[in-house]
């Protein structure tokens, strides 16, 4: 896009700050862009847009352009990617930028907790942190933003790199290297490359990261940047799970040799890097440590992740927002940690693992041998494939699973759910 026709484009969004991609959900004054999909293309609703009340439609098929309500640009995508690096340059605040294979989400909102009781803080909405995403995302900021925590998710090499060329971030954050979307990235060595762009961008840019000292693969990944670390002994930030008579998280953390005690509502071993990496970032940016304190434990989880759940009969540990196989047995070493007279696991398949599929659901397999786990129900073609031999609870589908529990119902149970997003293993909870 010339530089003329994306000034006077961030002109109308000046006028009109609210961007419509879908034609159900106009408002008054929007600017229409007819973003396309495998199955769709905006630019046959660019009409009804425009009908509907938006003041402007940027297409890039000419045939739909009609009168002075519409721009024709060469490619809608990397109009709307423009649109929203301009728009970012316009604010000298603050960007961090978060990925990882898991615990994405959870950081990014334990974050926004911390920093927002300090400044006004835009966060990713949801998950919304892909190349639509992120551009909509940052087209949010507002002259009073004074911080913005920008979530990257990515399926294939390169996307990363792309993300952070539009959000162009001075901080970042890498929550882990794991098992997920192998099918996109080739293999584990292509996961760690694909991540590990976010600290290539902040590397040639002069920016910051915080790293887990703990985690051996990013430390030596972050080598030669510019890095705040937490929870190792050197750390500003240390800390560590708490005993507690509940299944919420209490953890114990140092900063400045002061110790702190915070309860959450978080359940799982696997979440403490993520609350000591908020930890370390809302001290970095200034935030007292009782406003800290404050944040972490009135953050109450949601949309089926790490959340926990009493049924009238059992207590759920839901985690069904997504898998892949480091977060699932993150997730199984947690839950026995926790020596309930009376576990259940209900696991559904993990997809996007490519040829590692099998592979991966077989090694879920012999740790649930391992750590002697009897009742254990299993959702999916892929589980089934390689688990029919097993003295376990194996069926197709998640209705199939709901029929059986039915007739056969659990009293006094700890039961962990987690699957990924696809198989709806969040159902279970209606019959647990």
């Amino acid at each position: 896009m010339t530089h003329p026709d994306l000034l006077r484009l961030y002109n109308q969004f000046l006028e009109h700050p609210v961007i419509c991609t879908d034609t159900r959900q106009i408002i008054p004054g929007s600017i229409f862009f007819a973003l396309q999909g495998d199955r769709f293309d905006g630019n046959q609703y660019a009409a009804k847009a425009i009908s509907g009340g938006c003041s402007l439609a940027v297409v890039d098929d000419p045939k739909v352009a009609s009168g002075n309500s519409y721009l024709v640009v060469t490619n809608v995508l990397t109009t709307l990617q423009d649109l929203a690096r301009h728009h970012r340059r316009q604010f000298n605040i603050p960007v961090l930028a978060i990925t990882g294979s898991n615990g994405k989400t959870t950081s990014k909102e334990l974050i926004y907790e911390v920093i927002s009781r300090k400044w006004n803080t835009l966060a990713t909405v949801g998950n919304l942190n892909n190349h639509i995403g992120v551009p909509l995302t940052l087209l949010r900021l507002k002259q009073e933003t004074e911080f913005a925590i920008i979530e990257m998710g990515a399926n294939h090499i390169g996307e990363i790199k792309t993300l952070c060329e539009i959000a162009e971030p001075g901080y970042g954050l890498i929550t882990n290297i794991g098992f997920a979307h192998l099918e996109g990235f080739g293999s584990p060595e292509g996961v760690l490359k694909a991540k590990s762009e976010m600290y290539d961008y902040l590397r040639s840019h002069q920016g910051t990261c915080f790293v887990n000292a703990q985690d051996d693969t990013l430390m030596h990944a972050s080598e030669t940047l510019s890095r705040i670390t937490f929870g190792g002994n050197q750390s500003v930030i240390q800390g560590s799970i708490q005993p507690s008579d509940d299944l919420k998280l209490h953890v114990e953390w140092v900063l400045n040799g002061e110790h702190h005690h915070t309860g959450t509502h978080l359940t799982g071993a696997y979440n403490l890097s993520n609350i000591l990496a908020a930890i370390a970032i809302g001290h970095h940016f200034q935030v007292d440590a009782s406003e800290i304190h404050t944040a972490l434990s009135s953050y109450i989880p949601t949309n089926n992740r790490s959340q926990i759940i009493k049924t009238e009969t059992n207590t759920v540990i839901l985690d069904a927002y997504n898998a892949n196989p480091s977060s699932m047995q993150a997730a199984l070493e947690s839950l026995n940690m926790q020596r309930h007279p009376n576990t259940w696991v209900f696991l559904g398949d993990m997809l996007e693992l490519g040829d590692r599929a099998l592979q991966e659901h077989t090694h879920i397999l012999h740790l649930l041998q391992e750590k002697r786990m009897k009742n254990v129900v299993l959702v999916g073609p892929l589980f089934r494939s390689v688990a029919n031999h097993l003295p376990f609870h194996v069926f197709e589908t998640t209705q199939a699973a709901k029929e059986w529990i039915l007739t056969h119902p659990i009293n006094k149970a700890l039961i962990l759910i987690k699957g990924s997003r696809k198989m709806g293993l969040e159902a279970m909870v209606e019959v647990v």
